[in-house]
């Protein structure tokens, strides 16, 4: 039975007075429903003869808001054009509200946006105003998110004499239950950048929350608040980053920027359940900072002569390798900065983008809208460019576009996962890289790790004698003879005091590197016998200081100490 034959069936219209309003649909292009409204007949009766008519469940909304998670789950310009709305989820299914359902072109839509993601659905028959009563919620939702993070602006542009009179940071230091969250949260983030922390972790415990900051490496406890605080402090969070309220089962990941200080920060968010409740981990992006330049990073003289000479080649690769943390981007920018960026095009595929470099095409991959770096990389292609950026090569397709720029003329710098230098080429190899595309293009890999630096104020003299020069002597024993010879083991290195400028009797942070160049007898290894132990007896011929050594050198002229080289 039709939508008209059931209006007469429940009296709702006599069939005289249907007719005429058939006839002026026809006539005048209105929609029946409109001329049955004008006619006094009510929303529900009107919803109740298409729901029979189609089959499908009706639903009248009448909650006063719809949660943010919800609305997100369709795009409000989706949700407009083919008018259908998320309204709950309900034992796991989430329920769409269609206006028209028998439009082809909104279903079709819908089943891709649902695909996405990955989410059972029902679709409900629901009348317009209560479309547009959703569609009212969307500008709600981004009402809510500016209103928090303009909360959050104002929290955070509060005097420090403000923040520091009830929520200071120590040590162990207890914040009172009565404070706002917002400002919670924004001392933790305030005080994270100004001092100077790459990380903060939130973690419940079973009577306590606590907040450890990264610096330099290392995590340090600064904040003890409330065990019941955490869930506030998780949803405040998570209303700044768009993350689902609701979801506290699985991890998530998001981003929010905020001014601090007059400085633009970008901080990358991850959740994780634990036992207690959420874990929140935040990474720090000052993305104001300058980019250092090779010196800074911590080349040794030695080493940053072979890099300048690399990067002068027209074509090839320069892989950086080392663990996640480990400043392989930074090193990436210090190169950036050494070339011509007026006469060269450098185009960078990032993520994320951590410093803007003028004079470099930087662009934030996206892999939820299918834009990788493998997708990107094809792009860039495109772009006429003289040298490209990879953020990071992750799979076999970015490997293998990269060989090809590199084959192709361009300069390709790019960073990868290896414990060393000369696991850059079997870690090619077993992401199925020929070994005859590697040998011609591979121009340097570089491994890298980061050791803290010494005060200048706080450290004191250690004599180099006995069990430590031995030690020292045994280290060095592996060194080409035409690099040690170069090489003088001090009397004295120093090691890092604690003192009041200086906690840790350590501050800040260089790299320490081991190069390996290509070479003809290289090139030779690659096409025969890839192995890593063949590798490294090639690198020692050719004079590479493995990363030790590099620390040790810095141990020697009093910039680490050697506790630090020693975790190498």
């Amino acid at each position: 039975m039709n939508f008209a034959d059931i209006l007469v069936k429940k009296n709702i219209i006599g069939q005289d007075g249907l007719a005429k309003l058939l006839t002026k649909s026809k006539e005048t292009g209105i929609a029946i429903e409109n001329l049955l409204k004008s006619e006094g007949v009510s929303d529900s009766d009107i919803l109740s003869a298409k729901g029979e008519a189609t089959g499908l469940p009706t639903k009248s909304i009448s909650r006063s808001n719809i949660p943010f998670d919800i609305l997100k789950q369709i795009p409000e310009e989706a949700a407009r054009h083919y008018k259908f709305v998320p309204i709950e989820i309900k034992d796991g299914v989430l329920e769409i509200g269609m206006v028209n359902p028998d439009d082809m072109e909104a279903r079709e839509a819908l089943q891709f946006i649902i695909s996405k993601l990955n989410t059972p659905f029902k679709i409900l028959l629901i009348a317009d105003k209560d479309l547009e009563f959703v569609l009212k919620e969307y500008q709600g939702l981004h009402g809510e998110v500016t209103k928090v993070l303009g909360e959050l602006e104002m929290a955070l542009s509060e005097t420090d004499r403000d923040l520091a009179s009830e929520y200071i940071l120590k040590p162990e230091t207890k914040f009172v239950e009565e404070a706002p969250i917002t400002k919670m949260v924004a001392v933790i983030l305030k005080h994270a950048v100004t001092g100077a922390a790459s990380d903060i972790h939130i973690e419940p415990l079973r009577e306590k929350l606590k907040v450890r900051f990264r610096l330099d490496g290392v995590l340090h406890t600064s904040i003890i608040l409330p065990s019941n605080v955490n869930e506030a402090i998780v949803a405040r969070i998570k209303i700044l980053t768009n993350m689902k309220l609701d979801e506290k089962r699985k991890p998530q990941d998001g981003r929010f920027e905020a001014r601090i200080e007059n400085r633009e920060i970008d901080f990358r968010v991850s959740t994780f359940p634990t036992f207690f409740g959420e874990k929140v981990v935040i990474r720090i992006l000052d993305k104001t900072k300058n980019v250092k330049t090779l010196e800074q990073i911590g080349f040794l003289d030695d080493q940053i002569k072979i890099v300048r000479e690399a990067i002068k080649r027209p074509y090839g690769l320069i892989l950086l390798t080392g663990p996640t943390g480990s400043g392989k981007t930074t090193s990436l920018y210090a190169m950036l900065q050494e070339f011509d960026r007026e006469r060269h095009n450098v185009v960078s595929l990032e993520d994320p983008i951590e410093y803007n470099i003028e004079g470099v095409n930087q662009s934030q991959v996206r892999p939820e809208i299918d834009y990788d770096f493998a997708n990107g990389l094809r792009s860039i292609l495109r772009q006429d460019p003289d040298i490209i950026m990879v953020g990071e090569i992750r799979d076999k397709e970015t490997a293998a576009l990269a060989i090809q720029a590199a084959l192709t003329g361009h300069l390709v710098l790019a960073t990868l996962h290896t414990n060393n230098a000369a696991g850059v080429i079997p870690r090619l190899v077993d992401m199925g890289v020929d070994p005859f595309l590697i040998a011609p293009t591979l121009l340097l890999a570089i491994a890298q790790r980061l050791v803290r630096t010494l005060c200048p104020d706080s450290r004191k003299e250690m004599p180099v004698a006995g069990a430590v020069r031995e030690r020292i002597e045994k280290e060095l024993s592996g060194i080409p003879p035409e690099i040690a010879k170069n090489i003088q083991i001090p009397d004295k290195i120093y090691q890092g005091v604690p003192s009041g400028l200086c906690p840790q009797g350590a501050r800040g942070r260089i790299a320490v590197h081991e190069i390996l160049q290509k070479t003809s007898e290289l090139e030779n290894i690659i096409l025969t016998n890839p192995s890593e132990s063949e590798i490294i007896k090639e690198a020692r011929r050719q004079g590479m200081l493995m990363m030790r050594e590099s620390a040790l050198i810095k141990v020697f002229n009093g910039t680490v100490g050697l506790e630090e080289a020693n975790k190498l």
